[in-house]
């Protein structure tokens, strides 16, 4: 599943982070990224939103700060915004890096990154990326997509790359990505797959790719007005090759992202 969660807060910004918890529940996801997560926040009563959410659906989580400032008077711990993952297979590793950020003097830019997750898929391990791109500016995401392209596409194990692009598809920036990973949706013809806004979406912004040997089975946008997004789902397969010995090495199960 690719989410982005709005800081929990719907359209109308009523904040509701169980809403988000119940959407991911319900759709069966086993692998989660989210964009827009708040941590220690004001707006969303302070709550550590990935860590909430982890604990409530029984799963691993990994953060990623993009945006960190000191904490508000009265309180302790940072301000922190940025994306998660969510997972229901062990997080071996994560690390967040920073995307190229060209300060504007006139309407700038917010720092944005790319959260990558090492994920043990019962003996099998899965480099999952989650990423939010800006969306002001297409030369800023160009320049952003280049590094996520570089950092992602050098993977050494299988990888599936989700989140909001802020951008549709077959524009230049998209091209950089999908001629190097497989975008689920577009697989399965479904280019038509609309998630913004969630009330009447109008735009299909929001992505799950991957590299290396799957199959995709199913893609779906989940209809809900939880956040200003609708999250978009896939059912893929990695095909982990069978060796010729005497006890053939098994895949593990199909993972729904």
């Amino acid at each position: 599943m690719s989410f982005n969660i709005h800081h929990g807060a719907d359209d109308d910004d009523d904040l509701d982070l169980a809403a988000i918890a119940r959407d991911i529940r319900a759709s069966g996801a086993d692998i989660i990224g989210l964009q827009e997560v708040d941590r220690h926040k004001p707006r969303s009563d302070f709550v550590d939103q990935s860590a909430w959410l982890a604990r409530h659906l029984g799963m691993y989580f990994a953060y990623g700060a993009n945006v960190d400032r000191p904490p508000k008077k009265g309180q302790t711990k940072r301000r922190q915004y940025g994306t998660a993952v969510l997972s229901k297979y062990k997080i071996v590793s994560s690390r967040n890096y920073l995307l190229r950020n060209v300060r504007y003097d006139k309407d700038p830019s917010q720092q944005r990154g790319l959260l990558e997750t090492v994920i043990d898929l019962g003996g099998v391990q899965l480099r999952f990326y989650n990423t939010h791109l800006d969306h002001r500016r297409a030369e800023q995401r160009r320049q952003q997509i280049k590094q996520v392209v570089a950092i992602a596409g050098a993977s050494d194990l299988p990888a599936v790359l989700a989140g909001d692009f802020n951008t549709i598809p077959g524009t230049p920036e998209m091209h950089q990505v999908t001629t190097r990973f497989l975008d689920a949706f577009a697989e399965r013809g479904q280019d038509a797959a609309y998630s913004f806004p969630s009330e009447h979406p109008s735009r299909r912004i929001d992505y799950i790719l991957a590299s290396g040997r799957f199959q995709v089975h199913g893609a779906s946008v989940i209809d809900t007005d939880s956040s200003d997004h609708r999250p978009v789902v896939a059912d893929l397969t990695l095909l982990v090759p069978h060796f010729a010995t005497s006890t053939p090495l098994v895949g593990p199960p199909p993972v729904w992202f």
